[in-house]
């Protein structure tokens, strides 16, 4: 049997796909393992490369077939759906990614060392505890409407409303009984919220990219934190505009014939990293529209062309380009856009 050079593998929870071929690119390996045999069959193997779509568990294989000697290529999903020719089953997936790793211009997701993941998974366990402390405090508001019972918005008066609610005797007893359950729950997901900022915040303090970034106007903790996570290393991209690329912060390309035609942004890469910056922009833009601040001359003729929602996203686009600068030159921001409150 002749020895592979290269192998496209379909990863599943526990069937795995697998298509190789030699150095003539002559087809020797098309077969489908259970995730033991898998194992065993890579630890046998002789050094190859390795190509895997990135998805959730492709980052262990990576790791795992890199300790087996093996070079390891994660390729996102929508690049290698151009190379699959027909149909669609594991096969045709494994063959697709071994024929995609070969092309010069193909992107690469790099393989999550497991200190990296941890710290991705410290910020997914926040987004979901700010999911649920939103979904209970909208529950409480709407509950309490039912009954007559009204406070005023923003999850700073939340507390307020629960205390009034539970003081009112008027209610039923039933209800004052369902209205004290969900208020025990509101103040358990707050309390577990606070133990993972906290120590988010650590990470951050610990971290020198996210200390860096955070000297950005516009951007704090939790942004900074973001980008030092999950960004790919910032010798990856050519430019800052690469980078905010990679964010989905430019505008879709529908250009032909001579004629440009931009749309909306792209909205590729990673939506809470997007999402949290664009945020912290508004917030940004916000003060400078209260006459807080003094914006730049750059930012006032934008803001009198445009409609604020698209300045913050042009103003988010800046920062994800100063932010990669900040990275790759090991700097800090010293020339703030607009001053911040202290």
């Amino acid at each position: 049997m002749n020895i592979p050079i290269r192998i496209g593998m379909d990863t599943s929870k526990s069937v795995f796909q697998l298509h190789g071929v030699d150095e003539n690119e002559v087809v020797v390996v098309r077969r489908q393992f259970r995730r033991a045999e898998m194992i065993r069959y890579f630890e046998r193997l002789p050094p190859v490369l390795v190509a895997i779509e990135s998805c959730g568990s492709s980052h262990h294989w990576g790791r795992l077939l890199q300790s087996f000697g093996h070079e390891v290529k994660l390729i996102p999903p929508q690049y290698v759906k151009a190379y699959v020719k027909r149909g669609k089953n594991d096969a045709a997936d494994a063959e697709a990614l071994c024929e995609a790793v070969t092309r010069p211009s193909m992107r690469f997701v790099p393989v999550k060392s497991k200190e990296r993941q941890a710290a991705c998974m410290l910020m997914t366990v926040r987004e979901r505890l700010v999911s649920v402390k939103s979904q209970l405090s909208n529950a409480f508001r709407s509950y309490a409407a039912e009954f007559g019972i009204v406070g005023p918005a923003g999850r700073q008066n939340v507390a307020a409303l629960i205390k009034r609610v539970l003081e009112d005797d008027s209610l039923p007893e039933m209800a004052r009984d369902l209205f004290r359950l969900q208020a025990d729950e509101y103040a358990a997901v707050q309390a577990r919220l606070a133990k993972i900022e906290a120590k988010l915040m650590k990470w951050h303090r610990e971290d020198d990219i996210s200390r860096r970034i955070a000297t950005i106007p516009g951007i704090g903790p939790i942004g900074s934190s973001m980008l030092s996570m999950k960004a790919p290393p910032p010798e990856t991209f050519r430019s800052g505009r690469d980078f905010a690329a990679w964010l989905g912060l430019t505008p879709k390309d529908h250009s032909t014939g001579g004629r440009q035609r931009l749309g909306g942004i792209t909205k590729a890469g990673d939506s809470a990293l997007r999402s949290t910056l664009i945020v912290g922009a508004t917030a940004l833009l916000r003060h400078v529209r209260k006459g807080r601040h003094k914006p730049t001359p750059w930012l006032a003729s934008l803001l009198e062309r445009k409609p604020p929602k698209l300045v913050a996203v042009a103003l988010a686009n800046k920062f994800a380009r100063i932010a990669w600068r900040l990275m790759i030159s090991g700097g800090v921001y010293n020339r703030p856009v607009v001053a911040i409150p202290t």
